[in-house]
Formats: structure tokens, C-alpha cells, sequence
């Protein structure tokens, strides 16, 4: 598996969501295609800047940005980032569009309003169609950050993936973005991944309890779970259009043909300056985790998948401000003493462990990490932004504060500091 491949935490992949929505009225526009034709010249699902990428997903008023190559250089990917985010927003205006960050829009009509890709991919996405029907709030009205992580062999692989299983329960807390639905609050911190746990019911191995099971080789993986895929759609899809490795829907999918493991559960932000604190947090508390600096891998590997999964649970349903009793987590932490804390607490725990040991690392996000500890997450930002007052033109103002967030790279606080 080895051959040239990037060993853990040699470089990243980022991939960030993002809706396209009417200028005036905010309401989504299913435009996507017709957006990357204008810059392209032709129908296609990509175009390729430089650094940069953008490219469609399943709902056609989704458009994703991601890096080209892997980058070990997060600095600079939030400088291509926003500079991308700028020339979208430049192309979109000849259509009286535009993006809109966060990772659910808050009153759009799934039912109603999703249109699916029609292109190049087709056949796949109507066959999900048929199986699953997406057009569901957990298909087509979600957005997310994508963070892609290399090993280069089985060795690094367990390693990773075991990091990952142990910290995935606690991501939703730095992340959560998702509190409105349909013009309501839904009292989810995190309701985009309230309905991905969910929305594959029909075939339930295609999700699991999201939190993966406890396999740390290429063999286990294999047998545990692309196998059991395979054998669980064949009644679904005779013609085996689906693959069982882009069918995985775990929180964090194993991409054995690419050596990297891919977290999916964390909500998009307002603007990529916020994606990429919050990646550089996670990647550096994975980091620590693997050198078994946090706690052994022996330790990591005894997590049954059941406990992270409730903890998960928990941390999407009141985001920051869950409070972890689970003894046996928080002892692993080398928490001995405490029998209790918020998720917010664990994670200036585990941010102060990155400070020490790589003092360096997180200085460049330190105000972003701060404002997320001081001020919440971006669904807490948004409810206090909101106060109470779920009236559509007052949805409206808070959710084009975020716009002109993603335009100026600017967290939301400080946007509307400047506002007013």
C-alpha cells in the first residue's frame, strides 16, 4: 500500500460546501450546472483554478470548493479559499446569485425546491433517488467540511483511524451550524447530522451509528463493512450501479485506493478562515492522539462503538454545551478526577495539550479557536443573532450577515460588529 503514498499528516484535503441562493430573496437557486458552464465554456461537474477546485453535488444549488492536491499548508489554502469564494460570488452576480455559508438553509422546502444534478453522474444519483428519496432536509439541504487525512500503509492506517473514532463524539461541538429548519428552531445544535444518522434507514450498514466500528486493517475494514454494504444493497440495486466504497456513509469513511481517511460530520462554517481553525484544531488533537501523547492505543481501540455513538448523540443534540459524564472518556483523557464537563471544557483540555507539545501550531487561528470558546459555535451565534425572533425577514438579516461573512472571510461576530 505504501508505494509513494503520504504518510500521517504530510499533507490535508479540504472540501467546503456552499449554497447558491437568490440575491434579493435568499431562497436557494438550482443553478449549479449553468454556473460552471459560464466558467468553463461547456457542461461540466468541475473546473480547476490553480489551488482550487469547484465542483457539483447531488442537489443542483450546492457547489463544492475544495483544494486541487493535497496541501500541508492550511495558512495559505484559507487565502485560496476566499480569494475562490470572491471569484464565485463575482460569477454568480450575472445571475442575481450567490453563496450562502452554513450548513442547512433555513427555510427551504426540500419537497419543493430540490432539483438534482442532470448530468454526468445521473444514473447514480437516481438510483439514490429510488432507494432512498432525496429529497429529504438530510439529502438536499445540507452542507458540510470535508477533512481528507493520509496514511500510507496498515500501520498508519490503525493509528488514524482509531484517533478518529475516539474524537469524532466531540467534533459537533466546535462545529454545529445547523440549529433552523424549515423557519423553526428544530433544538438540535446540529440538526443536519440528526438527519444524517438517519436518512439512510432503508439500508441501515450504510450509516451504522455513524461512529465506525472498531477495525484497524485494511482486512477488517474490508470484511466488516464494504462487505456487508455489498451484500445488504445487492436487493436494492440488481444492476450494481452503486459502489460499496462510495456508499459507506460512516462519519469518517476509510478511501483505501487513495490512502486517507475522510471526516464527513462537521457542519460548514461561515466563512473558510473558521473551517480551517477548527480543521488545524482537530488535525493537531488527531496528531497527539496517534503518537499516543493523549493516551495509548491500546486505550483508543477499547472504545466500544455503542458509548461513542451516545456520546455523539448527545454532543449534535446540544452542540458545545453538552456535559460529558461518561467516566471512562474523560479518564482516558487522563481526566481522572473529573466526573464531569462540558464539551467545550474538554476541548480547551485538549487544545492546551496541543499548545504544549506543538507550540507553534494553532497560533495562527488563535483568535478564531478563542472566539469559538468565548461565543459558541455558529448555531449558538446564530440563536443569539436571532433572539428568539424566528419571523422570516428577521431569518433573513441574520442569515445575510452570514452571507457577507463568507464574502469577507470574517467570523460572525465580527461581521456584525462592523454592521453596527
Amino acid at each position: 500500500m505504501e508505494d509513494n503514498r503520504l504518510h500521517l499528516f504530510q499533507a490535508f484535503g479540504i472540501e467546503l460546501e456552499y449554497m447558491i441562493v437568490d440575491i434579493e430573496t435568499l431562497d436557494v437557486k438550482p443553478i449549479a450546472d449553468e454556473v460552471l458552464k459560464s466558467l468553463a465554456g461547456e457542461i461540466t461537474n468541475e473546473i480547476t483554478f490553480g489551488s482550487v477546485t469547484w465542483s457539483n453535488e447531488l442537489a443542483l444549488h450546492v457547489i463544492e470548493l475544495k483544494c486541487s492536491a493535497p496541501t500541508g499548508n492550511l495558512q495559505q489554502l484559507a487565502v485560496d479559499f476566499e480569494e475562490a469564494v470572491q471569484q464565485m460570488n463575482s460569477a454568480l452576480a450575472q445571475f442575481n446569485a450567490q453563496l450562502m455559508p452554513s450548513a442547512a438553509h433555513p427555510w427551504m422546502n426540500p419537497e419543493t425546491e430540490t432539483v438534482r444534478w442532470p448530468h454526468d453522474n445521473a444514473e447514480i444519483y437516481a438510483t439514490y433517488d429510488r432507494i432512498f428519496n432525496c429529497k429529504g432536509h438530510g439529502w438536499s439541504n445540507l452542507q458540510s467540511m470535508h477533512i481528507n487525512l493520509p496514511f500510507a500503509n496498515d500501520e498508519e492506517f490503525g493509528r488514524l483511524h482509531a484517533a478518529i473514532r475516539t474524537l469524532l463524539p466531540i467534533m459537533p461541538a466546535l462545529s454545529a451550524s445547523s440549529p433552523i429548519l424549515d423557519g423553526k428552531d428544530t433544538g438540535f445544535w446540529d440538526k443536519r447530522l440528526d438527519y444524517y444518522r438517519k436518512n439512510q434507514k432503508a439500508v441501515p450498514v450504510l450509516t451504522g451509528q455513524v461512529i465506525p466500528e472498531p477495525v484497524f486493517t485494511q482486512s477488517e475494514y474490508q470484511a466488516q463493512i464494504f462487505d456487508r454494504i455489498a451484500r445488504d444493497i445487492k436487493i436494492h440495486d440488481q444492476e450494481g450501479i452503486l459502489e460499496p466504497i462510495w456508499l459507506n456513509s460512516r462519519g469518517a469513511i476509510a478511501r483505501f485506493d487513495r490512502g486517507a481517511i475522510e471526516i464527513r460530520i462537521l457542519d460548514v462554517q461561515e466563512c473558510p478562515k473558521a473551517d480551517l481553525a477548527i480543521a488545524s484544531l482537530i488535525i493537531h488533537a488527531l496528531k497527539l492522539l496517534t503518537e499516543e501523547h493523549l493516551m495509548s492505543l491500546e486505550q483508543q481501540q477499547k472504545f466500544k462503538t455503542e458509548a461513542l455513538a451516545t456520546l455523539f448523540n448527545q454532543v449534535i443534540k446540544h452542540g458545545e454545551h453538552s456535559l460529558i459524564q461518561d467516566a471512562a472518556y474523560l479518564k482516558a483523557f487522563g481526566l481522572n478526577a473529573v466526573t464531569e464537563m462540558t464539551a467545550t471544557e474538554l476541548w480547551q483540555y485538549i487544545k492546551r495539550k496541543v499548545d504544549r507539545r506543538y507550540p507553534e501550531a494553532l497560533s495562527y487561528w488563535q483568535s478564531e479557536i478563542e472566539l469559538l470558546f468565548d461565543e459558541g459555535t455558529l448555531s449558538t451565534r446564530v440563536l443569539n443573532a436571532l433572539e428568539a425572533n424566528l419571523e422570516h425577514d428577521n431569518l433573513k438579516m441574520v442569515y445575510s450577515e452570514l452571507c457577507d461573512c463568507l464574502e469577507s472571510n470574517q467570523m460572525l461576530r465580527e461581521c456584525l460588529e462592523e454592521a453596527f
